[in-house]
């Protein structure tokens, strides 16, 4: 019997499409859901997006909940699990997302589990940022709803109009969570895992002196072969969430080696470009093996 499996994601993206692409290959059935067409029905017991009812398919794969991260990808998870209580297998578990939207509940998760990170405040207070900047000497001020570096904020203690920009910056966000800035030596590192099982690494290296060596930011997807050590790095900072497929984002710094964040749905085009991995058709051979079990 054919299995009906889903993507969430954005239509026309490239990993969506491909992991659609990969799901139809194996199984004849292709269907790219857009949560921003969701509609939830309590009283039925339904979760339609454009006539298909969720709740009734075989699988679901996450590969975006919104375009960008905010509170209101949050409920779109929330949504999410209309399908999984009526037994829908999801990938990652919606539950498990959830606490990765927010980079501070992925940072506190990853603190309890004593993982090496950048030193870190969190506060409302503009005095208390003002002094975790003078301590840190150059910080980046973070949403805590970003991906790719968007809305980021490199200060440094020393800039004349630093107090402005930290009331600038708490105004968007009253919640500032404020990170010592890491010297990333031009590149950084994406460690790609499928259900805690490691496939690969791949560097993002700056090309146009930027602070930061995001893809968005003009980075440069290079291959990396990492020693045991910091594979287990990796494995032991992914292994809090139970996602399907991942990528943790570490650091080489002169200290040694810090995690920044575990990705909610993980690097496809990083695993392709940097290390010749086809994460799609590695994905869907794993959600089939799963809901055929």
């Amino acid at each position: 019997m054919t299995k009906r499996i889903g993507v969430i994601g954005t239509p026309g993206k490239w990993s969506t499409e491909a992991l659609a692409d990969a799901l139809q290959a194996r199984t004849g059935h292709r269907l790219v859901i857009d949560m921003a067409r969701a509609v939830l029905d309590l009283d039925a017991g339904t979760l339609l997006c454009d006539g298909v009812d969720l709740c009734a398919l075989d699988g679901l794969v996450l590969k975006k909940i919104a375009e960008d991260y905010s509170p209101d990808a949050l409920d779109r998870l929330e949504m999410l699990r209309m399908a999984e209580a009526a037994g829908v297998r999801i990938f990652s578990p919606a539950e498990n997302v959830l606490r990765l939207m927010d980079r501070l509940a992925c940072t506190m998760t990853l603190r309890v589990a004593d993982i090496p990170m950048p030193p870190t405040t969190i506060s409302e207070d503009e005095t208390a940022a003002r002094a975790a900047l003078a301590r840190y000497g150059a910080a980046v001020f973070k949403p805590l709803f970003s991906t790719k570096a968007r809305g980021m904020l490199l200060l440094e203690d020393g800039d004349p109009d630093a107090d402005a920009q930290i009331a600038a910056f708490r105004a968007e966000n009253p919640v500032m969570y404020i990170q010592k800035k890491a010297d990333l030596s031009g590149h950084d590192l994406g460690m790609v895992f499928l259900d805690g099982r490691y496939l690969c690494t791949y560097a993002r290296v700056s090309q146009t002196g930027s602070w930061n060596t995001t893809i968005h930011s003009g980075g440069k997807y290079a291959p990396y072969d990492p020693s045991p050590e910091l594979i287990e790095l990796g494995r032991r900072a992914q292994a809090p969430f139970g996602l399907t497929f991942t990528t943790v984002d570490i650091a080489l710094t002169p200290e040694g080696p810090i995690v920044f964040e575990v990705s909610a749905f993980g690097g496809y085009s990083g695993a392709q470009k940097g290390c010749g991995i086809d994460a799609a058709a590695l994905v869907a051979e794993h959600v089939l093996a799963e809901v055929s079990t």
